[in-house]
């Protein structure tokens, strides 16, 4: 009697002690790993869109993993702090934003939303639940003819090795690549879709410059507002600082007049216009410093730009402290330990959105995202000055432009979406892939175990975009 009390208690104790583990668990976890686990979607990498695309399938009852070949999760948003959101508008200034996103940009717009540290607290609530391995090296992939379609392949299962030195191997029914690095895509034998040397005409690859986001505290945002606002008319305003300078009480951009007599200590670095963001209590945020030539996949060139950046920050201090209202008192205020990669590698998709299909606002049957914005081309070593091809109204962006051309199952998220370079300079801000993947999850929670992706047909999406709208507020059709 006295040996089954015993391992009565011993049972409740290891059942209350998996109960606090479960209750007080970190936002993100890590998957424990066997020798082969199954899931409906494997994604890798960490961006927020990926993120958003498992958050709703697995909310939907899929069972999906996040595999992440940075050290820490959070991409762009948390390790990049590229915390400057451009918000998509038509052109009657409508606000586009739609989905998870639009819980993001109520405040950062209203400003609970906009430090380091709020935002990585609104990426974990987001990843909270979702298992992670982050640190992971894919190793191999086992590629098989499609059973669904001859003329395509299919991944059939992943080989990783982990942080702990072992090696691991999980099978997928769909995989996802959310890296800025192609991760995932670059190991498979793909068309590329031409990218910036096709605006000058180049004979080799090239991307648009990377950000190395600046951080200052102790800035004066009250006088800079003032002494913008005495500088008014518009075109006063504009001759002395440069065209769309625009100071408010939470951003500012322009003063390009003033960066381009900023002489940077290394080639590879250029000043733009300023972009700023008010965060709180002095402390800003500011979009501006370019870096040509960073390969993303390769660790020792994001190293190397990630340290120029740190090197340049203390004499972009000194300048703006001379130059820029507000900002005499000036300080550092810390450093990312990540870039904003704007461009790498994009390969071909089942469609492949085109200027003219942004220009002409087209709406497609398969939409998972209405997007907008202008077609912003950033510099790069051989174009220095960016430019802008065009501004759109709204236009759809279809299920087609995420799906592999090459490979039944592997779709694409965030900068990986199938476009030709001018309408990637649009199609490539947050809030315009963020929906679409939040979409394409819901979609995968809802019909993946009917029908796959590629099968859905027209009057598959009319009902579709009927429950998005009905039960997701998300509006699809023009």
């Amino acid at each position: 009697m006295k040996s089954t009390w015993k391992g009565t208690r011993i049972l409740v104790v290891l059942t209350f002690v998996a109960l606090m583990v479960q209750l007080f668990i970190p936002a993100y976890t890590y998957a424990a790993g066997t020798a082969s686990d199954r899931y409906d979607v494997v994604v890798v990498g960490s961006e927020i869109q990926g993120v958003l695309l498992a958050k709703s399938a697995r909310s939907l009852g899929l069972n999906v993993l996040i595999l992440d070949p940075r050290n820490q999760p959070g991409g762009e948003l948390v390790q990049g702090q590229m915390m400057v959101l451009d918000e998509p508008n038509d052109k009657k200034k409508r606000s586009l934003v739609q989905g998870e996103l639009k819980n993001l940009y109520a405040g950062y717009k209203v400003g609970t939303i906009r430090t380091v540290e709020e935002i990585t607290r609104y990426y974990e609530k987001l990843l909270r639940g979702i298992p992670i391995r982050s640190g992971i090296t894919i190793e191999s992939l086992d590629i098989v003819p499609s059973p669904y379609n001859k003329q395509e392949k299919s991944i059939q299962s992943l080989t990783y090795k982990a942080k702990d030195g072992k090696t691991y191997t999980v099978q997928s029914n769909y995989w996802v690549e959310n890296t800025d690095h192609n991760a995932l895509t670059g190991k498979l034998d793909l068309k590329r879709i031409p990218g910036m040397e096709q605006i000058y005409k180049g004979k080799k690859p090239d991307y648009m410059a990377a950000t190395f986001m600046l951080k200052f505290k102790n800035v004066n945002w009250r006088k800079l507002h003032a002494d913008i606002l005495k500088d008014y008319p518009l075109t006063n305003l504009e001759a002395k600082y440069g065209p769309n300078t625009y100071v408010d009480w939470k951003f500012g951009t322009g003063f390009s007049n003033v960066t381009s007599k900023y002489k940077p200590q290394d080639s590879q670095l250029l000043l733009r216009g300023l972009n700023i963001t008010y965060q709180k209590d002095g402390c800003v945020l500011i979009n501006s410093l370019l870096i040509f030539d960073v390969d993303p996949a390769n660790p020792k060139s994001v190293e190397s730009a990630v340290a120029k950046g740190k090197a340049e920050a203390p004499h972009i201090l000194k300048f703006l402290q001379k130059n820029i209202p507000g900002f005499a008192k000036a300080e550092l205020n810390g450093f990312p330990d990540y870039l904003y990669i704007r461009d790498y590698n994009r390969f071909e998709t089942e469609y492949v959105l085109h200027e003219n299909d942004l220009m002409s606002s087209r709406m497609f049957w398969d939409n998972v995202s209405i997007g907008g914005y202008g077609m912003d081309l950033q510099g790069t070593k051989a174009m220095p000055k960016g430019i802008n091809v065009g501004t759109p109204d709204r236009y759809g962006l279809p299920l087609r432009s995420f799906e592999l051309a090459a490979y039944e199952n592997v779709l694409v998220a965030g900068k990986n979406i199938g476009a030709t370079i001018k309408a990637y300079g649009s199609a490539r801000i947050v809030p315009n892939t963020a929906l679409a993947a939040q979409t394409i999850g819901i979609i995968l929670g809802k019909e993946s175990k009917q029908k796959r992706l590629k099968a859905l047909t027209e009057a598959d999406f009319t009902r579709i975009h009927q429950y998005l709208e009905k039960d997701f507020r998300i509006k699809l059709q023009k």
